[in-house]
C-alpha cells in the first residue's frame, strides 16, 4: 500500500486517508475517490489530498476485518458488519467468555496492522454484549499477513462463550439473633437475581440454626433434588473447622477450599457432595456488587468445576472495587458517603434522523423538531433534564444544528457542537464528555428522541447512583429489558474518550467490570421515535 499526499489529478481510484469536510458535504475516511468526489474536492479549493493506493496484494480494511470476524463467530459469538476497519464480536447467548490467551497474543504479533482486543477471560456476558473487537489499523493489509492470521484461527476456537446451564439451586441460610430476617430475605432475592442470567432458580430454601449438624442435615435434604447448594452463614467463616466447612464434611462431602485470594470474597468456602457443588458464600455476596462468589458461581453454571488450584489463580486481578455501601477496610480516615456524587447531563441530539421516511417534497423531517403537546421533542427532552435539577445540562448538536439550537432558545443549557457527528454516536459521546467539569462524578446520558422519560425518572436514576457511592453504572430498564437513559461513573470516562465509530455506551458497560444497577421506569425506558410512524404513534406531529 502506498500512502501520502497526491494531487487531485492523481487521486482517482485511491482511498481517502482522512475525512474531508467542505460546506455541507463531508467525504469520510475510506471513500474511494471517483470523478464526482474529485470534482467536489476541486470545487472546494483543494489541490491535493492524503490517500492510500492499494497494491495488488492488499485487502481493504473492511474486507479484511470481515474475513477475520467470520473466522471467529463460533461458538457463541456473532459478528457485526464491518465499519472503518472494525468488526465487533457479540455474545450469542448468556454465558462465560473463554479465550485462548497464547493464541491471541500470537495473533496480535503477526502484524501491527491487525489487532484483536477482548474482555477478560472468564467474563460473564449477556446475549448481545460485546466480547471482542477486531480492528485493522491502516486502510488495507497485505493478503499474506491476513492469511497468516486466518491460519492461526483454524482448529479449536480462540474465543468462545460457554452457555450457562439452567440449574436447580438449594439455599441454606443460618440464623442468629443478630441477623435480621429482612437481611435473609434480601439475600435470597439477590441470589435469585444472580441465577436469572443462566435460567437457574432457587428450588428450595432452608433456614436453620448456625450449627454444623443443622447445616449438614439441610445440605443432605437439598441434595435430593438440587444441582447446586449455596450456604449463607449468619457469621463469617474464620477457620477450616468452622460451621460451614464442618457441615460439608459431616454431610459426607469434601472441602476443596476455604478462603480465596479475591477481595471482596476472601471468606468463600468451596466443597462438593458427590457431584453437587456446595458453596459457602462470603458475606459480601449479600450485596449485588461483583465479588469472588460471582466468579466461582459463573464457572459452575457454565459447566466448569473450579478446583483449589483454579481459585489460587484468581489472585491476579482479584482486587475488585469496594462495595460503596460499606466502610472500606483497606482505607482509613475517610467517611463513606461524605461527598455527594456530582452529576451532569449530556443529551445526544446530533444524529441525522436517517430512519425517518422521506416526505412528499423529498425532504426528510427531523424527529427532534416534531411537536408533542405543542413543544418540539428536543425542547421537551431538555426541559425534562432541567426539571430534574441534577446539575449542568449539555446538548450535543450536529445535523441541522442551527434549527436544534433555535428550538432551545431561552433554556439554560450548554450547547456543544459535534463536527464529526456523521462518524456515529461515539463522536457525540466524546463531545459531551469534553464539556464536563473536572468535579463531575458521573455523566447522565440521555437520548433526545425518548419523549416519555420524566424528571422523576431521572431523579430516581440519580438516587440509585448516589446510594451506590457514585461508583456503579445505573441504567433505566423496563422489567428485564435494558433501556435508556443511563449514568456512567467517572471511572469510565477514559474509555468513553477512546470510543470510535457508531458505538454507544454499551461496550463501556460491558467492559468496565462495574456493578450495573437496573432501575425500572416502565415503558419510557424503551420508547424512542426513530421513524415517522413511531413519532405519530407516540402522539407527535412532524414539523420540519
Amino acid at each position: 500500500m502506498k500512502f501520502g499526499p497526491v494531487g487531485l489529478d492523481e487521486a482517482r481510484g485511491a482511498v481517502l486517508a482522512h475525512s474531508v469536510k467542505a460546506g455541507a458535504r463531508r467525504l469520510r475516511k475510506g471513500t474511494v475517490l471517483g470523478e464526482d468526489e474529485i470534482a467536489f474536492l476541486g470545487g472546494s479549493g483543494l489541490r491535493e489530498v492524503i490517500v492510500a493506493r492499494l497494491d495488488a496484494g492488499d485487502v481493504g480494511e473492511d474486507a479484511a476485518a470481515t474475513r477475520l470476524g467470520e473466522a471467529m463467530v463460533e461458538p457463541g459469538l456473532t459478528a457485526e458488519p464491518a465499519s472503518t476497519g472494525r468488526v465487533n464480536l457479540l455474545a450469542r447467548w448468556n454465558g462465560l467468555f473463554r479465550v485462548d490467551r497464547d493464541r491471541i497474543d500470537a495473533f496480535n504479533r503477526i502484524d501491527t496492522a491487525i489487532t484483536l482486543a477482548t474482555v477478560p477471560d472468564f467474563t460473564t456476558l449477556l446475549a448481545g454484549e460485546m466480547a471482542a473487537t477486531i480492528k485493522i489499523i491502516p486502510l488495507a493489509v497485505a493478503e499474506s499477513r491476513l492469511s497468516e492470521a486466518l491460519a492461526l484461527l483454524e482448529g479449536d476456537a480462540v474465543l468462545r462463550v460457554k452457555p450457562f446451564e439452567p440449574r436447580a439451586v438449594g439455599l441454606v441460610a443460618t440464623e442468629l439473633p443478630s441477623l435480621k430476617t429482612s437481611v435473609m430475605d434480601k439475600t435470597a432475592r439477590l441470589l435469585a437475581q444472580r441465577l436469572a442470567a443462566s435460567g437457574s432458580h432457587i428450588k428450595t430454601e432452608r433456614r436453620v440454626p448456625h450449627d454444623a449438624k443443622a447445616v449438614a442435615d439441610a445440605i443432605l435434604t437439598l441434595a435430593e433434588d438440587c444441582e447446586i447448594i449455596v450456604v449463607f452463614g449468619a457469621s463469617a467463616v474464620v477457620d477450616e473447622q468452622d460451621v460451614i466447612p464442618a457441615a460439608i464434611e459431616i454431610a459426607g462431602g469434601t472441602v476443596e477450599r476455604v478462603g480465596m485470594p479475591v477481595d471482596p470474597g476472601n471468606l468463600l468456602v468451596l466443597g462438593r457432595l458427590g457431584k453437587i457443588p456446595v458453596i459457602g458464600a462470603p458475606g459480601c455476596a449479600r450485596s449485588p456488587k461483583e465479588n469472588g462468589f460471582d466468579w466461582v458461581l459463573a464457572r459452575i453454571l457454565a459447566g466448569e468445576a473450579p478446583t483449589s488450584d483454579v481459585i489460587v489463580g484468581m489472585g491476579v486481578g482479584g482486587l475488585l472495587a469496594e462495595i460503596p455501601s460499606r466502610p472500606s477496610p483497606r482505607r482509613t480516615g475517610e467517611t463513606p458517603g461524605a461527598l455527594k456524587p456530582v452529576l451532569e447531563t449530556v443529551i445526544l441530539a446530533a444524529g441525522r434522523s436517517s430512519r425517518m421516511q422521506k416526505g412528499a417534497s423529498g425532504d426528510a423531517p427531523h424527529k427532534l423538531l416534531a411537536e408533542f403537546d405543542g413543544v418540539s421533542l428536543i425542547r421537551r427532552t431538555v426541559e425534562t433534564a432541567l426539571a430534574a435539577g441534577l446539575g449542568k445540562v449539555h446538548v450535543v448538536t450536529g445535523y441541522r444544528a442551527a434549527e436544534i439550537e433555535a428550538a432551545l432558545t431561552g433554556l439554560e443549557v450548554n450547547l456543544v457542537h459535534c463536527p464529526d457527528y456523521q462518524d456515529g454516536m461515539a463522536s457525540s459521546l466524546r463531545a459531551g464528555l469534553a464539556a464536563l467539569s473536572d468535579k463531575t462524578s458521573g455523566m447522565l446520558v440521555m437520548l433526545a428522541d425518548m419523549p416519555f422519560v420524566r424528571a422523576d425518572d431521572l431523579r430516581l436514576l440519580a438516587k440509585n447512583f448516589g446510594d451506590a457511592g457514585g461508583q456503579s453504572v445505573v441504567r433505566a430498564a423496563s422489567g428485564k429489558k435494558r433501556g435508556n437513559p443511563l449514568i456512567l461513573p467517572k471511572s469510565t470516562f477514559t474509555a468513553i474518550g477512546q470510543l470510535e465509530g457508531d458505538i454507544g455506551a454499551r461496550s463501556i458497560v460491558v467492559s468496565s467490570g462495574l456493578d450495573v444497577i437496573d432501575v425500572d421506569i416502565g415503558d419510557a425506558a424503551l420508547i424512542d421515535v426513530d421513524t415517522r410512524e413511531a413519532v405519530t404513534e407516540a402522539g407527535g406531529v412532524l414539523k420540519g
